[in-house]
């Protein structure tokens, strides 16, 4: 049986990695390396940096490219299924030829592969395709982890809950009920425009963790815009941009 390690990695920042992060990955036969096209260059640029310069071993480092998700397709989840499908013939592929029938394998997955990451249900689909895997999570510190560090506050109020969401539901559903905070991720289009501000306070980060870190807070009818125009001129500059917020609702 396979051993098939998913590696949390935080931002790709080396002080992040843990050392069982470190142990997992020296340890693996072959590890697998995502290119995502010439725009996010740096994100597989980070992983190979890690790989030739932080680790011990020398792990065989198989390279290969990400499918484009149709983001055309009528139905969202379809989409997504779609694409998910396309990476797991690729990793099946790739695993069937470059790792021995008793061997490991490593993925380095951008923060933990527990939020807002596919990883793991793209394992799943390749044990459904009969492959023999022992599926391994290794923890990693996530964006979220690091936007509430780099903006030195907790992320709930005081006994109350926090709902996670992405930009797409916040803008379909707007602000969640029951809730005075909710973090959001996987936004590409500032979808805290389409909330009433009155009495909302924004921490907004793009790349965080990384030397080009970025951090706006305040009220978000006083920053909002400041968001959008500062994450346009990032996302321009560097070709990608990773960025993450949390909104909280002042108590009346």
């Amino acid at each position: 049986m396979i051993t098939l390690s998913l590696v949390g990695i935080g931002s790709g920042n080396p002080d992040h990695l843990t050392r069982e992060a470190i142990r997992i990955l020296e340890s693996a036969e072959v590890i697998l390396l995502p290119r995502k096209g010439a725009e996010k260059s740096d994100l597989a640029d980070l992983r190979l940096m890690i790989a030739e310069n932080i680790l011990n071993g020398s792990p065989k480092i198989v390279e290969f490219d990400y499918p484009v998700r149709d983001a055309n397709t009528p139905k969202y989840l379809d989409g997504v299924n779609t694409w998910h499908d396309a990476l797991a013939a690729i990793w099946q592929k790739l695993i069937s030829s470059h790792v021995s029938k008793e061997g490991s394998v490593a993925l380095m997955v951008w923060g933990d592969p527990s939020l807002y990451d596919s990883t793991l249900r793209i394992a799943d689909r390749l044990i459904a395709r009969g492959m023999a895997l022992n599926v391994n999570v290794v923890p990693g510190i996530t964006s979220l982890q690091m936007l509430t560090a780099a903006h030195t506050i907790p992320l709930n109020t005081l006994g109350a809950p926090v709902l996670i969401t992405t930009g797409r539901k916040l803008r379909e559903d707007g602000w969640p009920e029951g809730v005075d905070t909710v973090a959001v991720m996987l936004d590409g289009e500032c979808s805290f425009q389409h909330l009433d501000p009155s009495g909302v306070s924004i921490w907004w980060g793009a790349y965080v963790g990384m030397p080009q870190q970025v951090l706006i807070e305040g009220l978000l009818s006083e920053v909002g815009e400041d968001i959008v125009s500062t994450r346009a001129m990032a996302r321009a500059e560097s070709g990608w941009i990773m960025d993450i917020y949390v909104l909280r609702k002042s108590a009346n």
